[in-house]
């Protein structure tokens, strides 16, 4: 039985997420959210670096219906902080046009290890309750899994959200974190 109300939320997300994230009470509003936004897919013209890669017609879509997907489930987003490499900011412009958000770039989140994402979220301001960062696999799918129990391995334009029990981005590595949700473009 639990294994099939598991598959069955596993399956559902639209569904997991409204019983997760409204049901699951009571809520601290003291709380910062931290959500994970890998860029989505991208294209590799010849004598293209990969800082330079473009998106892809499938990555411009499924960032615009992901972005659209997020807004109309109430996820709240206060700022945005993207990777400079073309198609991960791209990708936060588009989410961008949805949002309509104040956006910064951070280079330490360009070909990312897990402690370069702490690194930027130490240097949050605490007026940002709510944050999305735009980045690279192979980091950003270790950088989940070392906050989560669970298994993450992030498809272009998945999105993982975390509820960061801390008033203070500095309080981050010792904060109790809950996963919220995990999106895929292809199951939206």
């Amino acid at each position: 039985m639990i294994l099939f109300i598991t598959q069955f939320f596993y399956k559902n997300h639209v569904l997991f997420h409204y019983f997760f994230y409204n049901f699951n009470l009571p809520k601290n509003e003291n709380m910062k959210k931290l959500i994970l936004v890998r860029h989505a897919k991208s294209d590799w013209p010849e004598e293209t670096e990969d800082f330079d890669r473009p998106l892809a017609d499938k990555g411009l879509k499924d960032a615009m219906n992901m972005s659209r997907f997020m807004k109309s489930n109430d996820i709240s987003i206060d700022h945005f902080v993207s990777s400079p490499a073309v198609r991960a900011l791209n990708t936060c412009k588009i989410f961008n046009q949805t949002y309509q958000l104040n956006v910064s770039t951070e280079d330490k989140l360009y070909n990312p290890s897990e402690r370069n994402f702490e690194s930027v979220i130490y240097d949050l301001d605490d007026s940002v309750s709510s944050v999305a960062l735009f980045s690279h696999n192979n980091g950003i799918s270790n950088f989940a899994n070392s906050i989560s129990e669970d298994i993450f391995h992030f498809p272009t334009c998945g999105v993982a959200g975390f509820e960061i029990d801390c008033n203070s981005w500095s309080e981050f590595d010792g904060a109790k974190k809950k996963l919220l949700f995990f999106y895929e473009p292809g199951k939206i």
